[in-house]
């Protein structure tokens, strides 16, 4: 037995002296190693790297993004991720990117919006406003948040309204608008349509615009809705879509059903399994549970996880407590929202001047930046069109919200109260 030690230790000895004499150049790696670069595409098209630790949070990721777009209201985002089972995963944010991403360096990723507010003109800040037009343009392209011709036509009109500001013949012409995209399928029509609608705007500054844009978008069925493919017990595909105000249920693009949040007890996944408990009605006297079948496990779980993080962030004042990890071995998942919810972050109060920015709504203007901070635009900028205006803009009093049934409102009682009085 010491022999063998003996001999063992020699073996180290000499690795050891020959990875100090022959490898300084893997060492010099490792110390590199440290930091890797995340390549982030923005919503306006921008992509955008940052250098991160290895060991770093999605949470640090997250908080380097909202602080190079000036975005202190940065509850409502979140980073997707592609990997080989699924083309859209939310980054989990109390997780290390490392232990998620398994894809070469550079890591990429996308910054998006992830809980969309009921309400945007109870944000706060134009910036933030301006963040989520960008999203809900990226949806209407791409065919996520479909919309009639007269629906593309308005939405569209609003974007040129807050990109280019008043229409003007002479400056703009005719064509003016080729380079805009408002459409999956645009055609001749709907640019005509378009140009029509933007000369009744004038005098809109780019905020107002753009508050008019969501104001007419949250009433799209499918604003805010995260789709997920399932059958039914029947085994007919569906999908199922969860939103600020509970799951909803299509079939061939029509919503056959909804499942509002304080109707649904529990939510659950077995295997491929998806379960939501149901409360009885008025004429009911037994919880019914509905069982829903998914792809995979894996899918199942995004959809759970997809759930719970919308019923804690629209339906809680603030996120349940994580459970300490004890000695028994837990069989239940962990997961837990754990950010701010709706409600704490609308009555956040924000005391700075409004932010200056440019609004490129148009996706015209494609922007590199490095890691150094240099841009690098690959269409020159007007000078006239980067002016921009900023709205002085007072959110509007906060309405009832309606919260988990153990946890009574605030607002409500405040409501009553000035109604008795």
């Amino acid at each position: 037995m010491p022999e063998k030690q003996s001999s063992k230790s020699d073996k180290v000895d000499d690795a050891n002296k020959n990875e100090t004499s022959s490898d300084s150049p893997k060492r010099n790696i490792m110390i590199k190693g440290k930091n890797v670069i995340a390549k982030v595409t923005l919503l306006d098209g921008t992509i955008k790297e940052f250098s991160i630790e290895r060991k770093a949070k999605g949470q640090e990721l997250l908080d380097k993004i909202c602080q190079s777009l000036n975005l202190l209201e940065k509850d409502y985002f979140g980073l997707l991720y592609e990997d080989k089972h699924d083309p859209r995963n939310w980054l989990d944010l109390n997780r290390r990117i490392g232990k998620v991403i398994k894809t070469d360096e550079p890591w990429e990723l996308s910054f998006a919006v992830k809980f969309y507010p009921p309400d945007p003109a109870q944000l706060h800040e134009d910036i933030t406003r301006y963040q989520l037009c960008l999203q809900i343009r990226n949806d209407i392209v791409t065919g996520r948040l479909p919309c009639s011709f007269v629906t593309h036509a308005l939405l569209g009109s609003y974007l040129v309204q807050s990109e280019i500001g008043d229409y003007d013949i002479q400056e703009h012409g005719t064509t003016y608008l080729k380079d805009f995209e408002f459409a999956p399928n645009q055609t001749p029509e709907l640019i005509e349509k378009v140009m029509d609608l933007h000369k009744t705007h004038k005098y809109q500054t780019p905020a107002e615009a753009e508050l008019y844009y969501l104001e007419n978008a949250k009433k799209l069925a499918m604003y805010g809705v995260d789709f997920h493919p399932a059958k039914d017990s029947e085994g007919v595909d569906i999908m199922l879509g969860v939103c600020s105000t509970g799951l909803l249920v299509h079939r061939e693009k029509l919503r056959i059903n909804r499942f509002a949040w304080p109707k649904i007890l529990k939510i659950s996944f077995k295997r491929d399994n998806f379960y939501i408990k149901i409360r009885p009605g008025e004429f009911e006297q037994y919880v019914s549970t509905i069982g829903f079948k998914l792809a995979s496990h894996r899918a199942a779980e995004k959809l759970w996880k997809v759930c719970v993080e919308h019923h804690t962030f629209f339906r809680l004042m603030s996120p349940d407590p994580v459970k300490k990890v004890g000695l028994l071995p837990q069989f239940q998942s962990r997961f837990r929202y754990s950010g701010r919810t709706h409600y704490e972050t609308k009555r956040a109060s924000i005391e700075r001047m409004p932010p200056k920015f440019e609004r490129s709504l148009s996706g015209r203007r494609l922007t590199i930046q490095s890691l150094d901070g240099a841009e690098r635009s690959l269409e020159p900028q007007n000078s006239e069109s980067s002016k921009r205006h900023i709205m002085s803009y007072e959110p509007e009093i906060i309405p009832e919200i309606d919260l988990i049934d153990q946890r009574p409102s605030p607002i409500k009682k405040q409501k009553e109260n000035v109604n008795s009085n």
